[in-house]
C-alpha cells in the first residue's frame, strides 16, 4: 500500500494537522497492432521504453492522461491475434504527442515488464463470467482502457502470471 501525507481542509480539524490518504494502483489495457509495434518490439526497447504515440480517439486520450508513473498496463495485440501477451508500465505520464502535428492528442512512455506464459485471447476474456463488465469485452476497438483491480487479477491468473 502506497500511502501520501494530504494536508486536513476539515474545519473540526487543527491546522497543520494531516490525514493518510490511501493511493491506489490504476490498471491499464494497450492495444496495439503485432504487425507495426509488437510485444518484442516493446521489450528490445529495454528500460528506455517507449512512447506510445497515435492514438486518436478522446476516451482514450483521456484514459492517457489519467496515466500515473509506475502503473501497470496489459499488452494486448490487436488484429489476427487478439490477445493480452504481456504486462507494461507506465514510465512517462501524459504529454503532447509529438506525431500529433495539432498539439490535440497525449502521449506516455511505456517499458515492458513481463510477458504472459500464456496469452489471454479475447475469446478466453468473453466467455470468462467475471470478465462481462471488462472494457474490452464491452468496447473492443478503444485503444486505450482502464482495467479494474478485480479485472487485473483474472487475466494474469489466465495468463500465467502471478501480480
Amino acid at each position: 500500500m502506497d500511502c501520501r501525507v494530504k494536508p486536513g481542509n476539515d474545519e473540526n480539524e487543527r491546522p497543520g494537522k494531516a490525514r493518510v490518504e490511501e493511493k491506489t494502483m490504476a490498471y491499464w489495457l494497450l492495444k496495439t497492432e503485432p504487425d507495426v509495434f509488437s510485444w518484442n518490439d516493446q521489450v528490445k526497447r529495454g528500460a528506455k521504453g517507449e512512447p506510445w504515440t497515435g492514438v486518436r480517439n478522446f476516451t482514450a486520450r483521456r484514459y492517457l492522461k489519467e496515466m500515473k508513473k509506475g502503473e501497470h498496463a496489459l499488452f494486448y495485440h490487436t488484429g489476427e491475434e487478439k490477445q493480452v501477451v504481456g504486462i507494461a508500465e507506465v514510465i512517462r505520464e501524459s504529454y503532447h504527442d509529438p506525431t500529433d502535428e495539432k498539439g490535440v492528442f497525449l502521449a506516455v512512455d511505456v517499458k515492458a515488464v513481463k510477458p504472459f506464459p500464456k496469452p489471454v485471447t479475447l475469446a478466453a476474456i468473453k466467455s470468462e463470467p467475471r470478465l462481462k463488465e471488462m472494457a474490452l469485452a464491452k468496447y473492443p476497438r478503444l485503444s486505450v482502457q482502464p482495467v479494474t483491480a478485480q479485472e487485473w487479477k483474472i487475466v494474469c491468473a489466465l495468463g500465467g502470471v502471478k501480480d
